[in-house]
């Protein structure tokens, strides 16, 4: 299952992995309803998705759209980053999550 997941994804995981991030416990590729999310924390109801080019075009976009509203309806927060604001900015990447984590 971890065999898809982007060098981006990866980066992302080592900051976010064994409770680094504060006390909040991600698991990756994790399946909630009949999506299969690149991160969440199940506590803090929040789901963190990587996007890459691949989610710029219209009909992607609808897609995300209608994976997200059914991904809300179950309880939870979406945030949506891309590959390269993980790879040129991981440190606000981190903080931007960590502030969406503290105001829940």
């Amino acid at each position: 299952m971890h065999a898809s997941q982007t060098s981006a994804e990866a980066r992302l995981w080592q900051a976010l992995r064994n409770r680094r991030l504060a006390r909040w416990k991600f698991r990756r590729q994790h399946s909630i309803d009949r999506y299969v999310v690149d991160f969440v924390t199940l506590d803090g109801k929040l789901i963190v998705e990587v996007d890459g080019v691949t989610h710029s075009g219209p009909s992607e976009q609808v897609r995300d759209k209608a994976r997200s509203n059914v991904l809300e309806a179950c309880g939870f927060h979406i945030v949506r980053v891309s590959n390269a604001d993980v790879y040129d900015n991981l440190e606000g990447v981190i903080e931007m999550i960590e502030s969406t984590l503290g105001t829940d």
